[in-house]
This record gives C-alpha cells, sequence and structure tokens, in this order.
C-alpha cells in the first residue's frame, strides 16, 4: 500500500501497478489525462468528487449539442411538418439508445421521458393499481423520491413495509429484517376485499447513493417466484408482486440487464452521476409492455389524447404507452442533446468506466481506512464494507465515510467539507436524501432521529454533531472523467484533517451582524427571500456593501449602497406595518414585522433579488430548544434578536496583528518575496476592538469589566469562510485566507477560534429596559 507521507509521483507508480490495467482508458482515443486536458479544462486546480450528487459535462459535449441545436430546425413532435417529424425520429432514436443502455427490448419494454428521476418514481406511485389489500415494500436504503410512494399507497389503504437485510445460516440465502409494518386508518378506500387481483410492489435501488453497496439484481426473480418463503408467510406476501428498481445511481457505471432481471419499473436520470452532467431536467421510466397495462392514469393533458370534447365527460385516450403517459410537448431539445452524452460512453465503453472509477474508489477506500492515530486508535469509519455478499454484489464508485479523534469522538463532516473546499476539494456530506441509509449506516434510532429534529436539525444545515453522533457522512463520487490526482488530493487533505481532528463551526451572519440582544439596536433586522428563505451574506455577498448608521437623537436608521444612489432612512419608531410574521432563527421563534413596498423594493435592488426586510420584536423570542439539546446557539437563557451563537463578540487588535504576521510569512514562503497580505479587526465582524494585551490574552479569560458593565466569556468564536471574503471596490475577492492560516495554529478540539463571545449580565434582572453605556476609550478589566 503506498504510504500516506509519499510524494504525488511515487504514489502514482504504485497505484498503476496494482491498478494499471483498468485505469484511464488505455484502449480509448483519449486516455485519462487527454481527456481531463482537453474536455474539462474548467477544472484546473479543482477536485470535484460528487459525482453521485450530479456528474460533469465534457466540453466537447457541449460543443456537439450546440452545433447539433444551431444547424438543425426541431419542431414540436405534436405535428406533422418536416422539422416536426425530424423531432419525432430523435426521440424514437433516443428511446431506443435508453433501452440498449439497459439491454432491453423494445418488444418487452418502453422508454417513457420525464422531468428527472424523481417524476418517473412519481408517476409509478400515482398510477400504481393500489388496494386496501396490497403492500408496498421498500428496502431500507432508499432515496426520500422513493419513499415518497409510501403516501400514495398508504392514503389508498394499503400496508406500507421497509425490510432490511441480515445474516443467514447460509451464505447463498437471503434473510430479511422487517420493520413495523404502516397502515393508515383514515385512508379514505372502501373496507372491503377488492374485486380483481392483488397487486403489491416492491422498490429498491441497485446501487445505495449513501454507501455504494450494489444490490444483488436477483431480488427481482425472488421477490416474483417467491415472495412468501423471503417474507417468511406474512400477511402482506399475498397477491401479485411487482418491482420497481431505482437505477438512478446504478445506472452511471453498471446499469442494470433487464434481459436477465426483468423488473417491471426502471427509473433513471441523465445528469445525474456518470451519465451525461447534461442536460439536467431529464429522466426516463422504463416499463414492461405488461406492467403498463395495470397502471390506472387520471390526468390527461397535450398529447396524451387521441380526442376529447370539451363540454361533455369524453376523452379518448392514445393507445401508445409512451405517448398516453407523456403530458403535455416533450422536453424535445433535451432529448436530441442526450445521443451526444451516449457517444461519450459508447467511445469509452461502460465496461471502463466502471473499471476506472472503481479503480479510484477502491484506493481511496484502503487509503482511508489505513490511517491510524499515534495511540492506534482508527481515524476513519468507512460504510458499506459489511454489505452481505448474498444481498448484495459489491461497491460502487461512491466512498463514504467519517473522521474520528484520537478519543473516539467524531469530527463534524460539515466542516470536513468547509476545510476541503479550502483546498478546492468539491465533496459532500450530510444524508444525500436517503433517510434510511443513513440511519442504518450511523447508528441513529428513532429516538435520536427525534431528538435531533427537536434541537433544530433539518437538511444541510450545520448541526452535524447532536448527542455525540453524526447526523450524517461525507461522501466521495467518482466520475468518468475523474483521475488519480483527485483520489491523492482528498487523501491527502483528509490525511492532514485527522492530524488536526479539525472542525469548524459556521457562524451565519445576518443583514447589520444579527446576534443576541446586546448593542441597542444591534441584530434587530433581517431580509428574506420571496421564498422564505432568510438571506445571509455567505449567500449573498452583496449584503457586505450595505452600510448603515444610526441618528439616535433623530431616531433613524440610515441605510445606503454603492448599487443606489438614493440613500433610504427609516424610522426607528415607525415605518413598521401591522402585520406580524413568525419566524425562527437558530432554535428561536420571534414574531417580527414588516415594511412598505418602497422600502422592500430599495433592498432588492441593493441585493439583486427580490426580498423584503423585517424587523424583530425581541420581547415575543422563544426558545425552540427549550430541552437544551445541543444546537449552534451558546446562550440559550438570554431572551435574543436574531443571531446565532451570542450576544457580543469581541476581537483583539494584538491577536489580529499576530495573524497578519503568520498570514504574510505565509505568502511569502508560497509566492515570492515583497507580496503582502493584511486583515484588519473588521473582517471578523466584532462589536468590540480592544487593544493592550498580548495576542490571545483573551482566550483564558473568564469574562471582563467595561466601565460599569460585566460580561461573562462564553469561549472562543468558531470561524467559518465568511472571513475569507474581501469586499474591494464593489466586488468581492474570494481566497482561502485568513482561514487557511488560523487553521495551522487556532485549532481546539476540532475548532478554528479565534476572537471570544460575550453576554452582557445585568445587574438586576428584572429591569429588563434599563441601558448601559460603552464608550471608545473605556478600560478593560479581564476576570482571571
Amino acid at each position: 500500500m503506498t504510504p500516506i507521507n509519499a510524494n504525488m509521483d511515487t504514489a502514482k507508480q504504485q497505484f498503476l501497478n496494482e491498478f494499471g490495467e483498468s485505469y484511464g482508458y488505455p484502449h480509448a482515443p483519449k486516455n485519462i489525462d487527454e481527456i481531463r486536458a482537453t474536455e474539462f479544462k474548467r477544472l484546473d486546480g479543482t477536485v470535484y468528487l460528487d459525482h453521485a450528487g450530479a456528474t460533469l459535462y465534457s466540453e466537447l459535449q457541449l460543443e456537439a449539442v450546440f452545433k447539433d441545436l444551431t444547424t438543425t430546425v426541431y419542431g414540436n413532435p405534436h405535428s406533422q411538418s418536416s422539422s416536426s417529424l425530424a423531432t419525432s425520429d430523435i426521440i424514437e432514436d433516443a428511446r431506443n439508445q435508453v433501452l440498449k443502455l439497459c439491454n432491453a427490448s423494445p418488444k418487452e419494454y418502453k422508454c417513457i421521458f420525464t422531468s428527472g428521476a424523481t417524476a418517473a418514481l412519481k408517476l409509478v406511485g400515482e398510477a400504481f393499481p393500489w388496494s386496501n389489500q396490497s403492500t408496498f415494500m421498500y428496502t431500507i436504503e432508499n432515496h426520500n423520491s422513493v419513499l415518497g410512494i409510501r403516501e400514495y399507497a398508504l392514503n389508498n389503504g394499503a400496508a406500507a413495509l421497509a425490510i432490511d437485510f441480515k445474516e443467514a445460516a447460509e451464505p447463498s440465502s437471503i434473510k430479511v429484517l422487517h420493520h413495523p409494518i404502516q397502515k393508515r386508518s383514515e385512508a379514505t378506500v372502501l373496507d372491503k376485499q377488492p374485486t380483481g387481483e392483488i397487486y403489491n410492489l416492491f422498490a429498491f435501488p441497485s446501487e445505495c447513493n449513501f454507501s455504494g453497496a450494489k444490490f444483488n439484481l436477483d431480488l427481482i426473480d425472488i421477490i416474483k417466484e417467491d415472495s412468501e418463503k423471503l417474507l417468511e408467510g406474512s400477511q402482506h406476501c399475498r397477491g401479485n408482486w411487482m418491482v420497481l428498481l431505482d437505477a438512478a445511481k446504478g445506472c452511471s457505471t453498471d446499469p442494470p440487464n433487464l434481459s436477465t432481471y426483468k423488473a417491471d419499473f426502471v427509473v433513471m436520470s441523465f445528469y445525474k452521476v456518470d451519465l451525461f452532467g447534461y442536460p439536467t431536467g431529464l429522466g426516463a421510466l422504463l416499463v414492461r409492455n405488461e406492467a403498463a397495462k395495470l397502471l390506472k392514469k387520471s390526468y390527461f393533458g397535450g398529447g396524451t389524447v387521441a380526442a376529447s370534447i370539451a363540454d361533455i365527460d369524453f376523452v379518448k385516450r392514445r393507445e401508445g404507452i409512451e405517448e398516453s403517459f407523456e403530458d403535455g410537448t416533450l422536453s424535445f431539445l433535451s432529448i436530441a442533446s442526450i445521443r451526444h452524452g451516449f457517444n461519450i460512453l459508447n467511445t469509452l465503453t461502460l465496461l471502463s468506466i466502471s473499471r476506472h472509477t472503481s479503480s479510484l474508489a477502491t484506493y481511496t477506500r484502503n487509503m482511508l481506512l489505513a490511517l491510524r492515530h499515534a495511540n492506534g486508535q482508527e481515524a476513519c469509519k468507512i460504510y458499506g464494507l459489511e454489505y452481505l455478499k448474498a444481498a448484495y454484489s459489491g461497491l460502487g464508485p461512491v466512498v463514504s465515510f467519517n473522521l474520528k479523534r484520537a478519543d473516539g469522538s467524531w469530527v463534524g463532516p460539515r466542516e470536513v467539507e468547509k476545510l476541503a473546499s479550502l483546498s478546492g476539494i468539491q465533496l459532500r456530506t450530510g444524508c444525500f436524501c436517503n433517510p434510511g441509509a443513513c440511519s442504518k449506516y450511523l447508528g441513529l434510532s428513532h429516538a435520536d432521529l427525534l431528538s435531533n429534529i427537536e434541537a433544530g436539525h433539518v437538511c444541510w444545515d450545520d448541526l452535524d454533531i447532536l448527542h455525540g453522533k453524526p447526523t450524517g457522512a461525507i461522501r466521495v463520487s467518482f466520475g468518468y472523467m475523474s483521475t488519480f490526482e483527485d483520489a491523492w488530493r482528498v487523501v491527502r487533505c483528509i490525511c492532514l484533517l485527522k492530524r488536526s481532528a479539525l472542525d469548524i463551526i459556521c457562524a451565519v451572519s445576518l443583514i447589520f451582524c444579527i446576534i443576541y440582544l446586546g448593542l441597542l439596536y444591534d441584530r434587530e433586522w433581517l431580509l428574506k427571500s420571496m421564498n422564505g428563505e432568510i438571506l445571509t451574506q455567505k449567500k449573498v455577498p452583496e449584503m457586505n456593501f450595505i452600510g448603515t448608521k444610526i441618528d439616535l437623537e433623530k431616531g433613524i436608521l440610515h441605510v445606503e449602497s454603492p448599487r443606489c444612489k438614493e440613500k433610504l432612512l427609516i424610522e426607528l419608531k415607525s415605518n413598521l406595518f401591522a402585520a406580524v410574521e413568525e419566524i425562527s432563527v437558530h432554535t428561536q421563534r420571534y414574531e417580527a414585522m414588516g415594511y412598505d413596498n418602497k422600502i422592500d423594493a430599495w433592498f432588492s435592488n441593493v441585493v439583486g433579488r427580490p426580498c423584503y426586510l423585517l424587523r424583530s420584536n425581541s420581547r415575543s423570542c422563544t426558545s425552540l430548544n427549550e430541552n437544551q439539546n445541543p444546537s449552534i446557539c451558546r446562550d440559550l437563557k438570554t431572551r435574543l434578536n436574531f443571531v446565532n451563537e451570542a450576544q457580543l463578540l469581541l476581537i483583539s487588535e494584538e491577536s489580529v496583528s499576530d495573524l497578519n504576521y503568520r498570514l504574510n510569512s505565509t505568502v511569502k514562503e508560497e509566492r515570492s518575496v515583497g507580496l503582502t497580505m493584511e486583515v484588519d479587526a473588521m473582517r471578523f465582524r466584532p462589536n468590540l476592538v480592544i487593544s493592550g494585551g498580548g495576542p490571545y490574552a483573551e482566550d483564558s479569560w473568564s469574562g471582563i469589566k467595561i466601565g460599569k458593565n460585566h460580561f461573562t466569556s462564553l469561549g472562543g468564536c468558531n470561524r467559518c469562510q465568511m472571513i475569507n471574503l474581501n469586499y474591494r471596490a464593489g466586488e468581492v475577492e474570494r481566497s482561502k485566507e485568513p482561514l487557511a492560516t488560523l487553521a495551522a495554529y487556532r485549532r481546539t478540539k476540532g475548532k478554528i477560534l479565534f476572537g471570544i463571545l460575550l453576554r452582557y449580565e445585568r445587574d438586576n434582572e428584572t429591569e429588563e429596559d434599563a441601558s448601559s453605556w460603552v464608550h471608545v476609550g473605556h478600560e478593560v478589566y479581564p476576570d482571571a
């Protein structure tokens, strides 16, 4: 095995000695290095490893697409003109290519184009012949889009049943573990036996998008032919079983052979994983002819009918399977484009793509498994290695894992993602829309999941460690254009993270540096998009150009921006509408009030998107975290304005000076003598800036006294990539500094700390309206 500390050239040679026959397309017109140099020039300096979420289109592919679209006239296929007929021919050719990909006979299967894999799954759920005797059974490792079919089943009186697999006495046999039966008593169906046959549906993925574990496609025949034996005489195994195969992930490198494994429904997507990357918004449902006859579709639209009469109940549907299920006009330009993606697959061959990506995934797994801390403890937990050979058939080009510190505690996956991005590495963290696999591999019970939800955890947030357990995982997934250098860089990055066990908890900053009740009028406002999203500088960097000034005597908030000539004046005591909106921000619920359209239009113009301004009614603030479960927020007892961590942030000028010294040393080493880089205290968005002590002396303070005011220290402030954004001359500059330098020396228990968070301590807790003053020039007295 390649030593972790080997250089790139040595490591690659050893890799090629082991995987050289599988890696790099040696028999294709271009090898992998030529493909990357000529067709993916935009990846220069970037490691993209989220192909399980969306793979990348090649520049050659797009050139072919645009040449096609600019030289050919494609008309609406629901016509008889020459351009329309040409389009129809292209669509039929595309259908045949999709069927050929899965070795499906056009005599046995039909290809229905949809807007994606999710739309294909929804179509099956809506049209399936459910009855109150039906069962929808699915493996616990299924995408959310498959789980959504459960709603159709339960609403029609059917039962739902999740299953998993366990060790069997014989290695070649499959043993099923049943989860509780789900049934809705309120389902609006007749409580009687169905007059016709009973139809059940079993759904499973060809490859788990969480772990990469490939399912044994023999499950298709077992369910169809011997479901009673597999389900051990369960009352829910009666009737005819149909099988839905989710191949959105598996089609990338190992599409199902439908001439052997005759699934009734197969769903796929063309931008996902390794297929094409372009176009998005296009998928397909492959359906067996016999299964299609059982589907009951209510809605009709566009070309799905041969005739209809507007003022009486009459409709004659089209007889063709594809036409009867494809509502409206197909996305025919997208369909015309996929043939250029198929050209790439045909040139490289799926077998070569599978071997190439598998070599990279295997190498990455082996390297990560070898990581150990100095005390011998494993540093990396990889998921999916325990797959049962009877129910599974191997692993795809996905490596899903979490990191551990030397003491056995977990490193937050979201924080690994953030640090990896500093090194130009794009990977993914979370549950990947696969809640069943996530809870299975992470060992999360129902109680854990409900407790996490009560703590405010939702998909894509920063609450990645709760109650000592990770809420998600880190996923690295390879595509046909991935290289050894990509794998090597991510392994080296993880190795460095292992040494430091580094974490960052990102402190989101809303408009006007929103945090708790602290300074007068501080963090009372925020911007909200029309779709309900709270805007932050991380998402909308243009917000940083908004300047504010408060005239206390006149009671006016002055707002300006270089993007708008007109300055905005907001009266502090009025201007508010009577309408009240309830919003939640970081475990706190607030009543907020809005402003008139003129003020909202000003902010919309400044940030470049429709939004509106809200102001908190801090007296209405209530905690969403009454049990004090772990959350981003440190100060759970104080009534707060819009906030994510604490009332106040203090920065020391001496600490900033020390950081700048280190920054300049780093710049000179990595670039050239003469270049300098400096940040000022305001880069960190503090409320209080002090001077006079030693660098980082504030770390050890339990609190401070300023004038007559006492403040308690809540500890160091966890820094995120927001401090890497520099606003200059109306533009946003992004870099990896100063966070990368801070990461090298300001690490404490997996967190990058700079500055301290403070809570103001009132002398009389009952005097909520009492005010105190802090002035420039006040002396600061630290508490030991």
